[in-house]
């Protein structure tokens, strides 16, 4: 029996997986564990092994972005024909409407719109039951009647159940005309969803699978669907006829205001700088982010720095990387600090793992040092200088990306002395290293200087008071001034 060949989820954020190249030719005989294909997702490039045995079918063509779970080729047998093209499996929680059981291609119910089909009625010939155009216009033609809804008149009669809301002359003519990822296509197409009716991510600018879901669930639980980008949907009618009421001018989001110059070129959000908005912003949105400053002598790690440069055995520790063991440290001794924030409360996490910032030519990486606090400093620096490379190269895991605790970004580099990081959700607090300088210090009446960068500790204030938090950060200076081996 032929083996389906779905598109992996590789993380939990991961929704949909771009083709970068097969590494095998169509055909092929294969083993389970070859590497078969290259992927993209919106954070790191991975390879793909082979599930099983079997003769490569690829029907994934190379550049095309597939949603996880998409049927992407098949694992033949000896001798085992191609099966037909099956429907990709999607699935939304709860029970589906009648309507939306059918499978109906957003060009049907198209046409049904626009010949006043009722789409419930038509039986589908396309793969897997499939409502296409021809249907509909066959039925159309054959029983007139039974096929047409009457016109609707201006003040809306009470419908049996709720439907998606038309958008308004705001909205593309038409579902293709939509900005939209994959994936919220594919969920679409599968729930005979139409795309005018969902809202538009503003930090993405397309319609996601995530929009799609909600759409679909408030629909299952008799609210009003979601409101389109710039558009308010009107709500379910009153049981007497009543003219349209819009929905409060408050609760439809603010189009942003046009660029005040020609621009020379619009970058989208979407992939890793999408990723990164999305988060940043909702971070911003849903915590209550303080950020206080404290300055850590570092004359010690200096001195011990060069002790490790003449020994000349091992890699030497970067200053972030002494930073990064501080905090491990001080994570062990304020476990409030490595916490995230869950429905039940405040999570205290038992194993601290480390996220440190990462600039690459797209965006931001932040790759992880687990358990960072039971490792010595020349293990640590040596992860750190693996995780740092793999992310240049664009050879990162998605297992080295997730899973931390707590993260560290360095602006030293660039001349900054103290930022405001924003936290990494589901993180409550990140630390920010500034640049290493000299000041000028008195000490017992004589005048010196001293070896000395900013710390910028950014928490959620939901969590922890600044007390507490001002606590941590000392306890970071004070492991500074002491470095442990």
């Amino acid at each position: 029996m032929p083996s389906d060949f779905l598109m992996p989820k590789l993380g939990l954020t991961m929704e949909e997986g771009k083709i970068v190249e097969w590494l095998v030719d169509d055909g092929t005989l294969v083993t389970k564990g070859t590497p078969v294909l290259r992927i993209e997702t919106d954070k790191v490039e991975s390879d793909v092994e082979a599930p099983a045995d079997g003769r490569l079918h690829r029907t994934g063509e190379t550049g095309r972005t597939f949603s996880c779970g998409a049927v992407i080729g098949y694992l033949l047998g000896e001798g085992e024909p191609v099966p037909a093209t099956a429907i990709t499996s999607e699935t939304v929680s709860g029970p589906l409407p009648d309507d939306a059981r059918k499978f109906i291609s957003p060009n049907a119910r198209r046409v049904a719109r626009d010949l006043g089909v009722d789409v419930s009625l038509v039986a589908g010939t396309g793969p897997g039951g499939r409502v296409v155009s021809e249907d509909v216009e066959a039925f159309a033609a054959s029983r007139p009647a039974a096929a047409t809804r009457p016109t609707p008149a201006p003040a809306p009669a009470p419908a049996p159940a709720p439907a998606p809301a038309q958008a308004s002359s705001t909205v593309p003519s038409g579902a293709g005309d939509l900005p939209a990822t994959v994936a919220a296509r594919q969920l679409a197409d599968l729930l005979g969803v139409d795309l005018r009716a969902v809202g538009i991510d503003p930090a993405d600018g397309r319609v996601t699978r995530e929009a799609v879901a909600r759409h679909v669930r408030s629909l299952l639980a008799g609210a009003n669907p979601p409101i389109a980008s710039g558009v308010a949907t009107p709500p379910a009618p009153a049981p007497q006829p009543a003219a349209p009421v819009a929905a409060p001018a408050a609760a439809a989001k603010p189009a942003l205001a046009p660029p005040t110059q020609t621009p020379t070129e619009i970058r989208k959000f979407s992939g890793a700088r999408g990723t990164i908005a999305k988060r940043m912003h909702a971070a911003l949105q849903e915590m209550a982010q303080l950020t206080l400053m404290m300055d850590a002598d570092l004359d010690a790690v200096v001195a011990d720095r060069k002790r490790r440069q003449d020994a000349a055995s091992g890699a030497v520790p970067s200053y972030t990387d002494y930073v990064i063991a501080a905090t491990a440290r001080a994570l062990r001794e304020h476990p409030i600090v490595n916490s995230q924030v869950v429905d039940a409360g405040i999570a205290l996490l038992p194993e601290i793992h480390v996220g440190f910032a990462v600039a690459v030519p797209n965006g931001l990486m932040v790759p992880v040092v687990r358990n960072a606090d039971q490792l010595d400093l020349a293990a640590l620096a040596a992860e750190t200088s693996r995780l740092a490379e793999a992310g240049r190269t664009g050879k990162l895991r998605l297992p080295d990306l997730e899973g931390g605790t707590f993260s560290v970004s360095a602006l030293g580099m660039f001349g900054v002395d103290g930022f405001t990081p924003v936290i990494n959700p589901p993180n409550t607090a990140i630390l920010g290293v500034g640049r290493l300088r000299d000041d000028v210090v008195l000490r017992d009446g004589t005048v010196g200087t001293t070896k000395r960068l900013t710390l910028s500790l950014t928490w959620d204030h939901r969590v922890l008071d600044g007390a507490p938090a001002a606590e941590f950060c000392r306890s970071i200076v004070q492991f500074l001034a002491a470095p442990a081996d």
